[in-house]
C-alpha cells in the first residue's frame, strides 16, 4: 500500500511516500480501509524528534474509513462499519490496523471527513472543558489560537457551558472565524496586547479563571499573570514552542494557582471513556451545537505541505489527507 513513512526526523522533507506492507489484523484488531487522515501538531512534533518515536514509522494518529477486515475476538465492531481513531500511528496511509478498542463507530449521518476532523481536536476541546477545568455559567476563560481547529470547537463548547470567552487570534480573519465561533471578546495579538486588553474590558488585573493554552512559550507568562488566585492554566500545545521550566513558587506568588499540561490520552484512557466523550462530540455535531471546519484537504504524496501549512499556523480548521 502506498503511505508516508518517516526513516529519520527533521522537517516537512523527511515525509516521504512509500510502498509499505500492511498485515492482517490479529486478536482484537482490525484493519481499515482509511478514507481521510488528520493532520496535527503532534504529528510535526513526532516527525521533528520533539516527541521521539521509533524509527521507521507512518505518521498519523487520527483518522476514519471502513473496516474491511476484523481480527479473532472482536465483537462489538463488523466489516463495513465507518470507524474512527486518534491514537497511536499509521494514519498517513491506505489502510491501517488498530486496535478494536480504540476505535469508535461513527453514525452513518457523519461522513468520513467530518468524523476524521472530529476526533482528536474534538476530544481535545471536550475533556479541556469537561474535565480539567469544567466550564460553569459566568467562568471567564482564555482560548488561545481560537480560530484554529481545536481553539473554534473550545470556543463553542465554552459558550454553550455558558462561560465568558476571551479569545486571540492572530488576523482580522481569523478574528471573524472567532467572533462567528462565539467567542465574547477577540483580540487580534498582533496588533494588541492581550493582556492589556483583557484588564481594560474587565477592569480587573486578574479576571480570567481558567486558560486554556495549545500555543505555549510565546503566551504563557502574559496568560499566567491574568488568572485569579486558585485559577488553573491548562497548556496543552506547544505551537510556538514549549513552556520553559516554571518554579512552584511563581505559583504560590500569583495566588495559590494551579498548572497542568495535560494530554488527551490520559483523557480516553479506557474504552468506555474514549467512546462516550466521542459520542458526545458526534451527538453535538448531528444536534448542529457544533461546528467543524475544514480547512484544507492535501492528497497523500503532498504530506509536507499540509505540515508546512500547518507550522505556519495559516490553518482555520482542520488539515486532512486522502489517500
Amino acid at each position: 500500500m502506498r503511505a508516508i513513512q518517516i526513516t529519520s526526523t527533521g522537517g516537512p522533507d523527511v515525509l516521504e511516500i512509500a510502498d509499505v506492507t500492511v498485515g492482517e489484523p490479529g486478536v482484537g484488531e482490525v484493519r481499515i480501509a482509511i478514507e481521510a487522515a488528520g493532520v496535527n501538531f503532534i504529528d510535526t512534533y513526532q516527525r521533528s524528534g520533539l516527541y521521539p518515536v521509533e524509527l521507521p514509522f507512518v505518521p498519523g494518529l487520527e483518522c476514519a474509513g471502513l473496516v474491511d477486515m476484523v481480527g479473532e475476538g472482536v465483537t462489538d465492531i463488523e466489516v463495513g462499519d465507518c470507524v474512527a481513531l486518534a491514537q497511536g500511528t499509521g494514519g498517513y496511509a491506505e489502510f491501517r490496523v488498530a486496535p478494536a478498542d480504540r476505535c469508535v463507530r461513527v453514525p452513518d449521518a457523519i461522513d468520513s471527513v467530518t468524523a476524521t476532523a472530529a476526533m482528536i481536536q474534538g476530544l481535545t476541546a471536550h475533556y479541556l472543558a469537561t474535565d480539567t477545568w469544567a466550564l460553569a455559567d459566568g467562568d471567564r476563560c482564555l482560548i488561545h489560537a481560537a480560530a484554529g481547529g481545536t481553539g473554534r470547537l473550545l470556543v463553542q463548547m465554552a459558550k454553550r457551558a455558558g462561560a465568558e470567552v476571551f479569545a486571540t487570534v492572530g488576523s482580522p480573519e481569523k478574528a471573524a472565524l472567532a467572533d462567528a465561533a462565539g467567542a465574547d471578546h477577540v483580540i487580534n495579538y498582533t496588533t494588541t496586547d492581550f493582556g492589556d486588553a483583557i484588564r481594560e474590558i474587565t477592569g480587573s488585573e486578574r479576571p480570567i479563571d481558567v486558560v486554556y493554552d495549545g500555543v505555549g512559550a510565546s503566551v504563557f507568562e502574559t496568560s499566567l499573570s491574568l488568572i485569579r488566585p486558585r485559577g488553573l492554566m491548562a497548556t496543552f500545545g506547544n505551537a510556538s514552542g514549549p513552556v520553559p521550566p516554571v518554579a512552584p513558587l511563581d505559583l504560590m506568588a500569583g495566588g495559590s494557582l494551579y498548572l497542568t499540561r495535560p494530554t488527551m490520552f490520559d483523557y480516553v484512557a479506557t474504552t468506555d471513556e474514549l467512546r462516550r466523550r466521542a459520542d458526545d462530540v458526534f451527538d453535538r455535531i448531528l444536534e448542529g451545537a457544533l461546528e467543524v471546519r475544514i480547512d484544507s484537504t492535501f492528497p497523500l504524496d503532498e504530506a509536507a505541505r499540509a505540515h508546512e501549512h500547518l507550522e505556519a499556523r495559516r490553518s482555520t480548521g482542520k488539515l486532512l489527507l486522502t489517500p
